[in-house]
């Protein structure tokens, strides 16, 4: 939406210099043709100037931008023979094209000089000084507009572009970490298990008590083996909640979203296992964050009120349409119900409408202040009978 409203703002100024040349053109009461002439002009340059202020035209090559800066200069000064300075704001479009378009010392330059142009036209209509003086400043005014709106516009397309990036890397990153601890930990007893197997497999006819021998060392090797496994997921298990505010804030200062966080010291009364769950819960909220919405601003509170810790994110941006997932299907929001269910809390989805194109999106998690159940709050595994669903409260 951000980048639609800039995009329009943009094509809603253009439009508007647009109007102001034709209403002056107007005024000379020309004839039809040279009326109709003016329009197809007025055209040419609407168009360009959509394709000079596009992001994609600024990764172009020089040699794509000379022809059409070169078309568009023409457009801007040969219409001068009909309409007269009548025609200048047009100047003031060329002169933002440069500055997109070209170095920043070319540029600028070539944007004064093109300021400076005015004059020769102001002249040949036998202009006094302040007109004169109004048509250069209007069209530096024009050339600034022009160029300021289009960086803006292509600004705020790169923000939402690194939004999704950002979320991408931190998946990559935890991708990476965990296949390199697995790798390291697990290449040397795997291995070791592989070749004890196949000498397992040769000594079982012609030597059996060797080979019972090597099925104990075999175990030996799986019990390490699954002691490495736990000791990669230890970066899951026992994560800080506090650490984990100080990194969302951070990532979503980054992405542009306004951050305000409430803890009330609440962090500091925590278990493990509580924290563990409430910053697995904060990394997934800001994840969803980050993915589906196109939020502003974001509120992380946690509190604690009757022995109950309550964290809540509260954003905008939600897109109307956007569906939130089914706890049943195996989403983030389901794994979290599992996670929280296991010691005694439960997860709450609202959808809360603002009266716009999106909504406001509030997550709040309660866990008890001393946990309650046997699972494991990194598997988010249940405990036998209970229904990991059941606590949770769900508003599409």
């Amino acid at each position: 939406m951000a980048t639609r409203t800039a995009r329009g703002i943009l094509v809603a100024a253009l439009i508007c210099y647009l109007g102001i040349t034709f209403l002056n053109i107007l005024s000379l009461r020309l004839s039809p043709n040279k009326l109709a002439l003016a329009l197809f002009c007025l055209f040419l340059v609407f168009v360009l100037q959509l394709v000079h202020s596009s992001p994609s035209i600024f990764e172009a090559r020089m040699r794509t931008k000379i022809p059409s800066l070169v078309a568009q200069g023409v457009l801007s000064y040969l219409p001068f023979m009909w309409f007269g300075v009548s025609w200048g704001a047009m100047a003031g479009f060329f002169a933002g094209s440069l500055l997109l378009l070209l170095p920043a010392r070319a540029g600028w330059t070539l944007y004064g000089l093109t300021t400076l142009s005015l004059l020769v036209p102001g002249v040949l209509d036998h202009r006094g000084v302040v007109d004169l003086v109004y048509m250069c400043q209007t069209t530096a005014l024009t050339g600034l507009v022009v160029y300021g709106l289009s960086r803006l516009t292509c600004q705020v397309d790169q923000l939402h572009r690194a939004r999704a990036d950002i979320a991408r890397l931190a998946v990559s990153n935890e991708q990476l970490r965990f296949s390199r601890d697995l790798h390291d930990l697990l290449g040397y007893s795997l291995s070791a298990i592989t070749l004890k197997n196949e000498l397992i497999h040769r000594l079982i006819p012609t030597n059996p008590f060797r080979a019972r021998e090597e099925v104990d060392e075999v175990l030996v090797i799986s019990r390490q083996a699954l002691a490495d496994v736990r000791r990669v997921a230890s970066g899951y298990r026992e994560m800080s909640l506090t650490s984990e505010l100080t990194s969302a804030e951070s990532v979503l200062a980054a992405a542009g979203v306004s951050v305000t966080v409430d803890t009330h010291d609440a962090v500091d009364r925590l278990g493990v296992a509580t924290s563990t769950v409430l910053a697995t819960v904060l990394r997934e909220g800001v994840t969803n964050l980050l993915r589906h919405s196109k939020a502003s601003y974001c509120r992380i509170s946690a509190a604690v009120e009757d022995d109950l810790v309550r964290l809540t994110l509260v954003n905008d941006g939600l897109v109307l349409g956007h569906h939130v997932p089914s706890p049943h299907s195996g989403s983030g929001l389901g794994n979290l119900e599992r996670r929280l269910a296991d010691i005694g809390g439960r997860l709450i989805v609202r959808r809360l409408p603002d009266g716009s194109d999106v909504d406001v999106f509030r997550i709040t998690a309660e866990v008890p202040v001393r946990e309650a159940g046997t699972g494991d709050p990194r598997t988010g595994g249940s405990p036998e009978g209970e229904q990991p669903y059941g606590r949770a409260d769900h508003v599409a």
